[in-house]
């Protein structure tokens, strides 16, 4: 059961990173200028994707912490890689973002240990 609730709460973690990916890419670019923070707060405040980030973020937070009640940390942080597989591949398919090869290399890097943390 505290696997589930790790792995959920990696993804839920996830899916907060696309959906605000998603919410700002609807928004457009931001200058990075007082002006141009200012002007992106009532876009972003009536975005939905940006509200579904939020709402994500929200739950995997309140999930994780019950998770931190119940295993050792040094167990359950490792699992949150598992979030970069997850954002490398939505984000290559729904996002049109690139994968190059060593995007390829380095998240088989992150399975091997996954699986090794897993096995100990």
């Amino acid at each position: 059961m505290n696997l589930v609730m790790i792995i959920s709460s990696v993804l839920l973690n996830a899916m907060a990173q696309l959906f605000l990916k998603k919410g700002m890419i609807s928004i457009g670019d931001i200058a990075v200028s007082l002006a141009g923070v200012i002007g992106m707060i009532p876009k972003a405040i009536l975005n939905p994707f940006i509200w579904g980030g939020f709402a994500c973020y929200a739950v995997s937070i309140l999930l994780w912490l019950v998770v931190l009640s119940k295993v050792e940390v040094s167990y359950a942080y490792p699992f949150l890689s598992i979030g970069y597989i997850v954002a490398a591949f939505v984000g290559y398919y729904f996002l049109g973002e690139s994968m190059s090869f060593s995007k390829v290399c380095g998240i088989a890097a992150i399975c091997l240990g996954i699986i090794l943390l897993y096995r100990s």
